[in-house]
């Protein structure tokens, strides 16, 4: 089983087994990528787990990794859930999950508890399914990111908008909605709009790995822009 099938088979592991968290990022990105055609090997690769646990009573740390080490261990996944950073106001928590017989971190897990969401949909891939944030709520995150200075430490978001330029017709009112539903206000795209050279510099540092290949800055940079025009400031 290769890994995103294994990342894949604990999210669906931890929806039937009972715990409170709905998955978003590039797990749930590829799941809808690969409904409309897309393959394993047109998309950038990931080695985390986004997620988001929603209760009445924030969990604490403890609860929460002994209720992830429960599901996998009635599942018989031969991994250790291991926190690395508490979870706090506007920082997330972060899990390891080790190979039970190396002690070598697999994957890693970034989980934000209670965040507001607009809506989700169960995907499937193969035998496994989860329930994911729906793909407008994606857009609206990485849309947000590409407005602000983030954007250079945030290349992957700029590849997947391209992504989902290729296979999804957005509607830019519903995702201003959902922007406001969230509390996401959108910055000036200044970045995004007046320093390219630095952007394509930071396009072109960025790694993938495995045999997937990076398409070129300027396709990138163009299908984007003309995908997310609605959003951009208008010249003067």
């Amino acid at each position: 089983m290769n890994l995103e099938n294994e990342m894949y088979r604990v999210m669906a592991a931890f929806c039937s087994g009972g715990i409170p968290v709905d998955f978003k990022g590039a797990m749930v990105l590829h799941a809808f990528l690969y409904e409309n055609g897309f393959t394993e090997t047109a998309i950038r690769p990931t080695r985390d787990i986004d997620a988001n646990w929603l209760s009445d009573v924030p969990p604490s740390m403890d609860f929460i990794v002994r209720s992830f080490q429960n599901v996998l261990d009635q599942n018989n996944i031969p991994l250790v859930a291991k926190p690395f950073r508490e979870y706090g106001v506007d920082r997330s928590a972060g899990i390891d999950f080790c190979g039970k017989a190396t002690g070598n971190t697999v994957f890693t897990m970034d989980m934000e508890v209670n965040r507001l969401e607009i809506g989700t949909r169960y995907y499937s891939v193969g035998n496994f399914q989860f329930r994911g944030v729906v793909v407008e709520q994606i857009l609206a995150d990485k849309i947000s990111v590409i407005s602000s200075g983030k954007i250079f430490q945030r290349i992957k978001d700029l590849l997947d908008l391209y992504y989902l330029s290729q296979c999804f017709r957005m509607d830019s009112q519903q995702i201003k909605k959902v922007l406001r539903q969230t509390n996401r206000p959108l910055q000036s795209f200044d970045e995004f709009r007046n320093n390219t050279a630095e952007l394509e510099h930071a396009y072109n540092k960025f790694r993938f790995t495995g045999n997937v290949e990076k398409p070129s800055f300027h396709i990138v940079y163009a299908e984007v822009t003309e995908y997310i025009s609605d959003f951009l400031p208008k010249k003067p």
